[in-house]
């Protein structure tokens, strides 16, 4: 450890703090997630469904595209309802009509003020109350209750199958038709969508919050924002301010400030040893991430493009072949898919530098075999998400080789295997160049090489989180573990890695010490790590979590924001690197996207971030257009752009004579980011904030309803975002046409 031991004493404590911390209320969620009722009966003793019935209606929501198809509690896509927001508001006024006619003979609308008022109370006291018996599991509804349950189900039955009545509303919703063909099937689906908003009206046993923390805002039924809600909300935001300004004080008088660079070499370090043979095999590797990375941007626009027109694409229905929940998923996976790539990629580069300028024994075999493993999954993923969504796989197979609904990690637990198994083979050729190196004797400083192997291990291993969880887990549980993927494995552990990996590359140029490449490194790593890895909990406040679930979330996740006040300092260390000497000016380009990172990772993770985080901002604003906000300018702005640098980074070495076109660099760099800029601040940041307010004046039914998303101001706004799609694509295709013609021109003979 020698000078840094401070600093690997701080990241290691706070790796053992955080991890115990989000272990241990992993524990609670495990012990206090909503019960799954063994039997739903009325009053009278009629049985109507029971735990395995509504375990069938989650696979079955799952086969449809899950969470690419409206959301659940919050969770998912934004065209479709929420369907337990949903649910829960058609139950709840088809039981006070039922009621208004059985106690009135009148419609409840032609009922005074008084009359209306006691039946909202009687509604309250049936739905709020916890009717569980906890020694048999047994859900007990009352007759009327069952007499709304069975109304809502039959106008899902209708939505779901090709029934004429709702055509319209699948077009709105961006179904296709006839969406799940078994009549059976979507019995159970209905039985799960209720159940999911049961959890969502029902207090715990004990309390005055219900499951999901009162959450969604339904006035109906008394769900407001809780008292811890406002409480931890308060204390988030002084989190946050205390946490600027310990960072500011220790940015000003921790850090050395009196240390010069050094003296950079005259010719580039990374071109001395030469290509290894493994590098040069790299290629095909950038290509696959530029052919993603446009598929993605193009089923993009075409997903986009299903919000106006539900079921067409300019007037030709094509939601038959390829639908809303389809497209979407593809977008997503493929997103994954060659960011992931391209981070691969610069570690396979650095290996043989880490080697000593050679390859280990076999390593170009292993750069092939992985290359080809990727292919494989991703082709496999794709068609299996395709027959599922197109009800053509078999139901006991969907999970395995289809679409397993979860947003993210969607592809088949078949190919989530290959995919693990892919990043697991990455690993152990990256320990191949690693482990000698560290081995080797001598007094060379490897902390910063030690602390990339962690990196690279935390890559390897935590993606394995998403097998925790089955087809027929509990939600509550299975968001737990998904959010351990999403969150911690790509917004913690890629982070660091990306962090470390640039300090090594220039460290390594000697444009920047190595104590100071590694001692920044340090720093970074426990910063992001300590709001990082509890702050995971901040996606699951609603999610059939306790309270101290809520008050974890929201204090460390406010924390998640303090490391990227500093960014735009290092965007300016970076650039000032590209003046340093002569040969740094052919990675302008490459530097220009790690500027691009610190400018989105402060707008989109850090304030679009920030906009959701706080509980109370959350309550109103989860599975509104807002959430996309942060996804585009925090998944694309930060990992894709570090993707794209990293990718134009390899480039530049394994076509040594390549100098990057200045005109299509210039397009395809501020295509993207003036794309990104008008995606979200003409059309996804308005409509969010006009939901929003939907949201608290009416609840969140109506700002995801039919009649709120088809106003045609709203319509006329995703009409809107087509310009920015437009730019973003030109951006797009400038950039990977960049890459193409940068690895299929011949090189020069020497």
């Amino acid at each position: 450890m020698g000078p840094y031991r401070k600093l690997w004493f701080t990241l290691i404590g706070i790796l053992i703090i955080t991890f115990s911390v989000l272990g241990f209320y992993g524990g609670e969620i495990y012990r206090q997630a909503p019960p799954i009722p063994e039997q739903v009966v009325t009053a009278n003793g009629t049985p109507l469904f029971g735990k395995e019935t509504i375990l069938d209606g989650q696979t079955a929501w799952q086969s449809v595209g899950g969470m690419q198809l409206g959301s659940i509690w919050g969770h998912g896509a934004y065209q479709a309802p929420d369907w337990t927001a949903d649910w829960l508001h058609r139950e709840l006024t088809a039981w006070l009509e039922l009621a208004a006619q059985q106690e009135y003979g009148k419609s409840y609308q032609e009922l005074g003020p008084e009359a209306q008022v006691v039946l909202r109370e009687q509604l309250k006291q049936e739905y709020r109350a916890n009717r569980t018996d906890a020694a048999t599991g047994v859900l007990t509804v009352s007759e009327r209750r069952a007499q709304a349950m069975a109304e809502v189900a039959s106008y899902y039955d209708k939505l779901f199958s090709a029934d004429p009545s709702l055509r319209k509303s699948r077009e709105s919703f961006a179904m296709k038709e006839d969406t799940l063909p078994s009549a059976e099937r979507r019995e159970q689906l209905t039985q799960f969508f209720f159940w999911t908003a049961w959890a969502a009206a029902t207090e715990r046993p004990g309390q005055q919050v219900t499951y999901t923390n009162n959450w969604p805002h339904e006035p109906l039924v008394g769900n407001h924002p809780s008292t811890e809600n406002v409480v931890w909300s308060i204390l988030s935001v002084v989190i946050l301010l205390a946490g600027l300004g310990f960072l500011i004080w220790g940015w000003a008088f921790l850090r050395r400030h009196d240390e010069a660079a050094p003296t950079p070499p005259a010719r580039d370090p990374l071109l001395a040893a030469g290509l290894t043979p493994s590098q040069r095999a790299l290629g095909k590797y950038l290509f696959l991430v530029v052919a993603l990375f446009v598929f993605q941007v193009f089923i993009g626009g075409f997903t986009a493009h299903y919000t106006v027109e539900g079921q067409q694409f300019y007037g030709v229905d094509v939601s038959q072949w390829f639908p809303y929940a389809l497209v979407r998923t593809w977008h997503i996976q493929s997103a994954l898919f060659w960011i992931a790539t391209g981070f691969l990629a610069v570690g396979l580069f650095l290996a043989p530098l880490i080697y000593g300028g050679k390859d280990p024994a076999y390593q170009k075999l292993g750069v092939d075999v992985l290359f080809w493993a990727l292919v494989l999954v991703v082709v496999g993923s794709f068609i299996g998400q395709y027959l599922a969504i197109a009800q053509v796989m078999p139901e006991h197979l969907n999970f395995w080789l289809g679409h397993q609904g979860y947003e993210y990690v969607d592809l088949g637990r078949l190919w989530q295997i290959g995919k693990f198994a892919g990043i697991a083979f990455w690993l152990v050729l990256m320990l191949r160049a690693i482990v000698p190196a560290l081995a080797k004797p001598g007094n060379t400083d490897k902390n910063l090489l030690v602390l990339l192997t962690c990196s690279v291990v935390a890559i390897g291993l935590f993606y394995g989180a998403g097998f925790f969880y089955g087809e027929r887990t509990h939600l509550s549980v299975m968001e737990y573990w998904r959010w351990w993927v999403v969150h911690l494995w790509v917004e913690g552990f890629f982070e660091v890695f990306a962090t470390t990996a640039l300090a090594f590359v220039f460290s390594t140029m000697g444009l920047v010490s190595h104590r100071m490449a590694t001692a920044a490194s340090l720093a970074s790593a426990s910063l992001f790590l300590l709001g990082g890895v509890p702050g995971t909990f901040h996606h699951l406040y609603f999610s059939g979590t306790t309270t101290p679930v809520m008050a974890v979330g929201a204090s460390f996740s406010a924390l998640e924001v303090v490391p990227l006040i500093v960014l735009g300092y290092d965007a300016w260390e970076n650039w000032r690197l590209g003046d340093r000497v002569d040969w740094m000016r052919l990675l302008k380009w490459p530097l220009m996207c790690f500027v691009a990172v610190a400018f989105w990772n402060m707008l989109g993770a850090g304030v679009f971030g920030f906009m959701i985080n706080p509980p109370i901002s959350l309550y109103y604003i989860q599975g509104l257009n807002t959430t996309p906000v942060h996804a585009h300018t925090a998944l694309f702005g930060v990992y894709g752009f570090l993707a794209i640098g990293f990718v134009l980074l390899v480039l530049r070495y394994v076509r040594p004579d390549l100098r990057l076109h200045e005109g299509l660099m210039k397009t395809g760099f501020w295509g993207l980011n003036l794309g990104l800029v008008l995606m979200v601040f003409t059309s996804l940041l308005p409509i969010g904030l006009l939901q929003f307010h939907a949201s608290v004046s009416e609840g969140l039914w109506y700002a995801r309803s039919e009649a709120f998303m088809q106003q045609d101001l709203l319509q006329t706004l995703r009409w809107v975002r087509t310009f920015g799609d437009v730019v973003f694509i030109v951006g797009a295709l400038a950039v990977a046409w960049q890459v193409v013609i940068g690895l299929y021109t011949r090189p020069r003979r020497m």
